[in-house]
């Protein structure tokens, strides 16, 4: 169930509250109604207001001095000014003392609530960033991220160094490792730790839209495009951008963030003047970047810009040692949200998690002791509770006896050939292939492609050059 927005309308004119609150209870937000400034501060500061809508010109205390109590109070709250055409000096002087956008009389409804839906969006983001600062201020520090084995020690002293830094930092490592938790303790300890920490999925966005989200767009720019809309870039000004799976960018976009990290400029969608923008990157993906730039899938020249200082994130099977901390930090944290606070693991448990290979690193580990959890009666969760896709024996390549012809071999096809024999073997389940393999799923995806296999084919299909 989506929560509930709470919108403050502070307005000396009684009809215009009135059709501002009827168009926003019917857009599903909660409204509360002022008629002066001083009475629309009281109410501000004893509810939880996420958004504020004011008239500029009333009586006593206007719609400036109410907004710089706002800001002084909240700066992260989004204020929209209600001016008169003709009026348009007040809405800059209003913008310029914080004021998210303003609106003019008469009221049309579809731009007022896109008008209000861009400001809460705005103002969500801004209130995440002060809660995350303040979390990461109270519980967090870059040694929070758990690991006490010689590789996180290593990793740890060579995230201190790049932190102190502005250069672009490039995250490499499989899905799981915890790839944006190390893109925010770069960003905590950096010089832009009082600026927004913006992260961006390249691949959750759809192609079409990756353009005007990452840049903005302008009014009319395309179809829907009701007003002017800032984007991520521009909303992370001055702070850190982290571009997670950033090899699923599209060719053609790919020159634009390339400029903007070479020049500092960048156009939202539909202008042509161009805007500056001041952030520090850092990409992350889990595939062969490399690969990607020999296939020119992925620009040399961009990905030489995002690889200044490359940190590869280890796999939990690299770090086992690690398990035992790891799976006991997630079991406070589930004892505590789920009120059950004396759970506790059996150490047989551990047998089979040093065992299993975690093609899901940490991440599955946390999903392993949640199910757990949630299917024991008690509160020690013993082996018997182990998922059993985590109790099955695993191949280890130890175990399979390879023979070398004195003529040598043919590397890539000796891949293509144990691919296909493990989809065969699987019946083409990529989920339960990639755990044959030990590897991810994203991993197998990316070879099958690579290799053209398809099912139903007794022989893969031969490329030249991947």
């Amino acid at each position: 169930m989506m929560l509930t927005r709470e919108i403050l309308v502070v307005d000396d004119d009684s009809s215009v509250r009135r059709v501002l609150e009827y168009h926003l209870e019917e857009a599903g937000h909660g409204v509360l109604v002022a008629p002066d400034g001083g009475t629309g501060f009281d109410l501000f500061t004893g509810n939880r207001i996420d958004l504020v809508i004011t008239d500029i010109m009333m009586p006593e205390i206007d719609g400036l001095e109410l907004l710089r109590r706002i800001k002084a109070m909240s700066p992260e709250t989004a204020v929209i000014v209600i001016t008169a055409h003709g009026s348009i000096e007040n809405a800059v002087a209003a913008m310029k003392l914080g004021a998210y956008d303003y609106i003019t009389k008469p009221f049309n409804r579809e731009e007022l609530l896109l008008t209000v839906d861009k400001a809460l969006q705005i103002s969500a983001v801004l209130q995440e960033n002060r809660y995350l600062k303040q979390f990461i201020q109270d519980h967090f520090t870059l040694e929070g991220i758990l690991g006490t084995s010689r590789k996180m020690r290593r990793l740890f002293e060579r995230v201190k160094k790049v932190a102190g830094t502005d250069a672009p930092v490039l995250l490499l490592g499989e899905s799981g490792t915890g790839k944006e938790l190390f893109a925010k303790a770069i960003h905590q300890h950096s010089s832009r730790r009082d600026y927004p920490f913006m992260a961006i999925n390249c691949a959750a966005i759809p192609e079409g839209l990756l353009e005007s989200e990452l840049f903005g767009h302008k009014k009319g720019a395309f179809t829907g495009a009701h007003a002017d809309q800032k984007g991520r870039i521009e909303i992370a000004d001055h702070g850190t951008v982290f571009l997670d799976e950033i090899t699923e960018l599209p060719l053609p976009l790919q020159p634009k963030l390339l400029r903007l990290l070479q020049d500092g400029e960048y156009n939202r969608v539909g202008e042509t003047s161009a805007h500056h923008g001041d952030i520090r990157t850092i990409a992350a993906t889990n595939r062969d970047i490399e690969k990607l730039v020999e296939d020119r899938v992925f620009r040399e020249d961009l990905y030489y810009r995002i690889n200044v200082v490359p940190i590869v994130l280890p796999p939990l099977r690299e770090r086992r040692e690690d398990i035992p901390l790891l799976a006991n930090h997630f079991l406070q944290e589930l004892a505590q949200r789920y009120n059950r606070p004396d759970l506790r693991l059996d150490k047989e448990v551990f047998r089979y998690f040093h065992q299993y290979p975690w093609p899901g690193n940490v991440r599955e580990l946390k999903n392993a002791i949640e199910q757990m959890m949630i299917f024991s009666p008690g509160d020690v969760l013993d082996a018997t509770g182990v998922p059993d896709h985590i109790k099955r024996p695993h191949p280890h390549a130890g175990n399979v006896l390879i023979q070398l012809p004195d003529e040598g071999i043919d590397m890539e096809e000796v891949e293509r050939d144990i691919l296909l024999q493990a989809l065969k073997r699987n019946d083409w389940c990529q989920t339960t292939t990639a755990k044959y393999l030990n590897i991810t799923r994203s991993a197998l995806i990316y070879r099958m492609q690579k290799f053209q296999l398809r099912e139903g084919q007794d022989k893969p299909n031969t490329t030249d050059g991947g």
